[in-house]
């Protein structure tokens, strides 16, 4: 199956989270729209620009030099300091909103991350999950970030590092020689200051050229090295997205539909296949949600949620799939066209912790072995090897797909 990765870039983080944190401290000025820097001790010769705001880039100001030298170029430049704890709390924020999407996410640096997405699409797009996971962060954390869209760890990075800031960008194979090969050889992703030079000596001044040059002559030229350059040149990357799981605070997916859809029925369909690919991550953390919540949007763009709490915490997926049927039920307005359905589960629990009523694990004993068997035929064929039909009803009925 061709992978589905998004690369996920803070824009200016150190800056923008600074400038978050004191505008809901009350500051009336975002010092992302003045000419400011985060810095170390000014008072010391030695203290370097970390973060600089676009006004400042404006003055020639540039990462790593001297807080001296920057004042120099402009006098009124406001510096702040550095905090690695809101850097912390912002990246992690970050974080828990991208474990919304996958669990299989890499955290590059603490504004970077890698999500693999394959097996959470769900008959959306890549592309949209990177303008929805692009919007939510603005409007739900008040900072931007780039999304690179490809099929490669690689591609996702090179992509998200075109033209900035707050943009979602598209890199797939064939778009290789429009995007990527017109690019000065410095843009591609690891590549050494001392190496270019010696491009340079080769008359390789452009991803392009790079990716045209004969492979076993780099190899030669590089060893090792010179076959990651001609491959990254050309696009290719095997890597996975390295993740461990790390258990989120809430559980949730969305799917923009292909077409808007005035059917209940079909909206149900959709609601099942959420609930579904929810209560197993829910089962895989070992965790119980306690709240359920159902989101609509419009043809027309507006949205509509509703929530509520579960009798009891549960994994359950007929007992969940239960409750946000009825949440469905109780916003839509018949005849009402849809463009995207949501499901989240919240106020998440350990299982372990739990003290289940007895009479309820009886009742629940029988669909757990149904639960479990279908996770266990995911974990070994994959995710979307097994599906439910339809709905829900008191027997699960299982489809397979070929494996």
């Amino acid at each position: 199956m061709e992978k589905q990765i998004l690369h996920v870039d803070v824009n200016n983080a150190f800056l923008s989270w600074t400038a978050v944190d004191m505008l809901k401290k009350g500051s009336k000025i975002d010092i992302r729209e003045i000419p400011s820097v985060i810095g170390g001790d000014e008072s010391r010769r030695s203290g370097i620009v970390l973060a600089k705001s676009p006004k400042a880039k404006i003055f020639g100001i540039s990462t790593g030099e001297t807080l001296y030298q920057a004042r120099m170029k402009c006098p009124e430049l406001q510096v702040f300091p550095v905090n690695y704890q809101l850097y912390k709390e912002n990246s992690n924020k970050l974080y828990q909103l991208l474990l919304q999407y996958t669990d299989k996410i890499e955290r590059f640096s603490v504004d970077e991350c890698f999500l693999d997405m394959t097996d959470c699409l769900l008959g959306d797009t890549l592309l949209n999950k990177a303008n929805e996971i692009n919007k939510r962060v603005k409007k739900e954390l008040g900072f931007t970030v780039n999304v690179g869209v490809a099929h490669n760890k690689l591609l996702a990075k090179m992509a998200s590092d075109f033209s900035k800031p707050d943009k979602v960008h598209t890199l797939f194979e064939e778009e290789i020689p429009t995007k990527m090969w017109q690019l000065p050889i410095s843009e591609l992703f690891m590549l050494g200051r001392k190496t270019i030079p010696k491009l340079y000596n080769m008359r390789i001044k452009t991803i392009g050229q790079l990716a045209k040059t004969d492979k076993q002559l780099m190899i030669k030229k590089f060893g090792k090295h010179g076959l990651m350059m001609w491959e990254y040149a050309n696009g290719i990357d095997n890597s996975e997205v390295q993740y461990k799981y790390e258990k989120p605070k809430g559980v949730g997916n969305s799917t923009t539909l292909p077409m808007d859809v005035n059917d209940i029925s079909k909206l149900e369909e959709t609601l099942l296949a959420l609930t579904e690919q929810v209560t197993y991550r829910l089962r895989r953390y070992n965790l119980l949600a306690n709240v359920v919540n159902v989101q609509l949007r419009t043809k027309d763009f507006e949205d509509k949620s509703h929530q509520r709490k579960l009798p009891e915490a549960t994994s359950n997926t007929k007992e969940i799939y239960a409750l946000a049927k009825e949440l469905l039920h109780e916003m839509y307005i018949k005849g009402t066209p849809i463009r995207l359905i949501g499901m989240r589960v919240d106020n998440l629990v350990e299982k372990d912790e739990l003290q289940l009523s007895l009479f309820s694990h009886t009742d629940n004993e029988k669909q757990e072995k149904i639960d479990k068997v279908v996770d266990d035929l995911k974990q070994k064929y994959g995710y979307n090897s097994i599906t439910r039909a339809g709905k829900l009803h008191s027997e699960d009925k299982i489809k397979l797909k070929d494996m």
